[in-house]
């Protein structure tokens, strides 16, 4: 996870940086082709492209329509409509949705030491994200709304994620997921692909979309899956609760965004909040045991 949390902190920065090439809907219809490619030859290259258990084909379906196709296609609108650091703001209340959720429908055992680590963690990044000029004001009040509401479709996703069959791999569910949603995304970002000035696109931004792709997608995908089923929703997106930090390293160097004291003291209570969450004896109520983990690494 900590893998996952450099990875998509960069991200950020990537994503909004590619968005003044190329737009948000056709950037995520060309990322979703080429990792569904690159996710088809991994499970072709693992042997892995066989018959899901009796049950599990809707359900993997309905997961990549709603983790891939509703959730990248708000995501990106908004994160175009708003600014990167209230979008990651809003994507950093997660953890606490899920741990909410997850309560509510006995998924989750939630304790009083991981309620205090999500709270110390949220703490931490209302204060990492109020130095980097986080602010809800009417002008971005749509572009907050949508990525609130991609925030609800991620947390169906992952609490979908501990519904399937634990005889499908992380590999399998991941990159089935990914092939599901990937036309509904194509289709969108159709209108935005023929009106695109392919030669306007810098080499910079094409690195940008593998990255994107590739990284972002592929492999914090594939790790992500694979410690919602061994560690479970909750503990796995805690983690997540540094993103913002990364964020505010890497815009540092790339964007010129110095960090301040006020950052200093939000990434300890995040790291805190991390820590006192993986110290906890919080367990997930269905056993989540490792599938397939050879094969999906």
């Amino acid at each position: 996870m900590l893998v996952v949390v450099l990875i998509w902190g960069i991200n950020f920065v990537v994503v909004k940086a590619v968005f003044s090439q190329i737009p948000p809907l056709a950037f995520t219809a060309l990322r979703f082709v080429v990792t569904s490619i690159t996710f088809a030859l991994l499970l072709f290259s693992r042997g892995e492209l066989r018959k899901l258990p009796a049950g599990n084909v809707w359900r993997v379906i309905w997961l990549g329509v709603i983790g891939n196709t509703i959730y990248q296609t708000v995501f990106s609108i908004g994160l175009s409509m708003t600014t990167a650091a209230n979008s990651a703001m809003l994507l950093s209340t997660t953890p606490a949705l899920l741990a909410l959720a997850g309560g509510l429908l006995g998924i989750e055992r939630i304790t009083r030491r991981m309620t205090g680590g999500i709270v110390l963690a949220m703490a931490g990044i209302v204060l990492v994200m109020t130095a980097r000029g986080a602010s809800f004001s009417l002008p971005t009040m749509t572009g907050d709304l949508m990525t609130l509401a991609s925030v609800v479709c991620w947390v169906t996703y992952v609490l979908g994620v501990r519904t399937v069959d634990r005889r499908v791999s992380s590999l399998q569910l991941t990159a089935l997921s990914m092939l599901a949603g990937t036309p509904g995304l194509v289709l969108l970002g159709l209108p935005q692909l023929m009106k695109l000035d392919w030669s306007s696109v810098g080499a910079l931004a094409w690195l940008g979309l593998l990255y994107s792709s590739l990284f972002s997608l592929v492999l914090a995908y594939l790790l992500y899956n694979r410690s919602v089923r061994r560690i479970g929703s909750v503990q796995t997106s805690i983690h997540g609760s540094g993103i913002p930090v990364i964020a505010a390293l890497v815009a540092w160097p790339v964007l010129g965004e110095v960090p301040t004291l006020l950052q200093g003291v939000g990434a300890a209570l995040i790291i805190a909040g991390v820590l006192a969450t993986r110290r906890g004896d919080s367990k997930p109520v269905a056993p989540v045991e490792e599938v397939s983990a050879v094969r999906s690494t």
